[in-house]
């Protein structure tokens, strides 16, 4: 059963009445967001935003699910290993970042990634926009998925182009055995995870799994 009590009859549409500032920075900004429930009750909600979100965007920015194919070699997924404050540790990521003024999705995604890791690569698919933390904040992103020929010369010594605040560290990990490389990795060093790339790695790791390995449902 879901949730939303607002589903029922008689309920009343859920809206936003007002939002206001509460506190702004470069980035981001606090907002107080007054909204209406399925119960006709005003309430309160404590709303984080970026600042950076572009005039008739319908997303913040993009993240990169890009795979590396080579000749003789096995496919591996492209990481980036980087230092977030907020998190007081590394983290293992997508490579992800913000949209440019007028700039597409795809234009952004193969510019992240190069800048990111170097990498050259071809948009093989887009997401619908899709939230990240809707409890927290209204930041919305479009995964776009790109495939890296890694037998392009311009991919077999991939410069990344980092600005003076950046420290981005490549990770490759096997698609196969995507799963149980990053339980390894996680083992070995106190870095975090992004809950999208684990995510993508379970589904993984679910799809390719033989019927006598899933585990077996009660009845």
């Amino acid at each position: 059963m879901s949730g939303d009590r607002g589903a029922g009859k008689g309920a009343v549409p859920c809206h936003v009445v007002k939002e206001e500032v509460i506190a702004e920075g470069r980035w981001l900004k606090l907002e107080k967001t007054t909204y209406v429930d399925g119960g006709g009750t005003t309430r309160i909600w404590e709303t984080a935003k970026r600042t950076t979100r572009k005039r008739d965007s319908s997303a913040d920015g993009v993240g990169i699910i890009a795979i590396l194919k080579r000749t003789l070699h096995i496919d591996c997924v492209v990481l980036v290993k980087q230092f977030r404050p907020p998190m007081g540790r590394h983290t293992l990521e997508f490579p992800a970042g913000l949209l440019d003024e007028n700039e597409s999705m795809e234009a952004a995604a193969l510019r992240e990634l190069k800048e990111e890791t170097g990498y050259i690569g071809e948009v093989v698919g887009i997401t619908p926009v899709s939230c990240l933390d809707p409890g927290l904040s209204n930041c919305t992103t479009h995964i776009v998925m790109v495939n890296i020929n890694g037998d392009d010369p311009e991919n077999l010594s991939p410069t990344q182009q980092l600005g003076d605040a950046e420290f981005v560290e490549v990770v490759l990990l096997p698609l196969n055995e995507f799963q149980k490389k990053i339980d390894e990795l996680l083992q070995k060093e106190d870095i975090i995870v992004d809950c999208k790339v684990y995510m993508y790695a379970m589904g993984m790791t679910q799809a390719v799994a033989k019927p006598s390995e899933l585990p077996v449902l009660k009845q």
